[in-house]
């Protein structure tokens, strides 16, 4: 039903290349789905989601794409719209047609002008999904000595 295997022969089915060195998941224009998503590859969705989104590459939400509820992922580009938790291990490319609403994390942020990017947002180290940072004791130290010799000054 899904796979015609008459035409196929190596990787080409009807003229067309099915071979591919890289492989991603689509959600094209005109779909519409309810519920959760796990992909270990990258995500494009250009359809409609409403439900929860776990992707461990990136996730493009494309012009046409519409997500309501929670995405977590490696990297993000956001040329849609989104509404939600939005958590990003890496890096948040909001581009000039994306409309963000809810809260963000991400470790590094790029946002073009003419987007909207209504959010509650927490970036840094700390904020992506797979990155933690902490200060050290003796860090604490120095900043809080370094406090105390400025004072000291004035």
């Amino acid at each position: 039903m899904f796979g015609n295997t008459k035409n196929e022969q190596n990787g080409k089915a009807n003229g067309i290349s099915t071979a591919s060195t890289t492989s991603s998941n689509s959600l094209v224009h005109g779909t519409n789905v309810e519920g959760s998503l796990q992909a270990d590859k990258d995500i494009r969705i250009d359809g409609t989601l409403r439900g929860s989104l776990q992707c461990k590459g990136k996730v493009i939400i494309g012009p046409t794409g519409y997500i309501v509820g929670d995405i977590t992922c490696e990297n993000a580009v956001i040329e849609g719209r989104f509404e939600g938790v939005l958590i990003v291990g890496d890096v948040l490319h909001v581009k000039e047609t994306a409309k963000i609403e809810g809260d963000v994390s991400t470790s590094k942020l790029v946002v073009q002008p003419g987007s909207i990017f209504n959010v509650k947002c927490k970036m840094g180290a700390q904020s992506g999904s797979s990155r933690k940072a902490t200060m050290s004791e003796e860090e604490v130290m120095e900043l809080s000595t370094l406090g105390k010799s400025k004072a000291a000054m004035s």
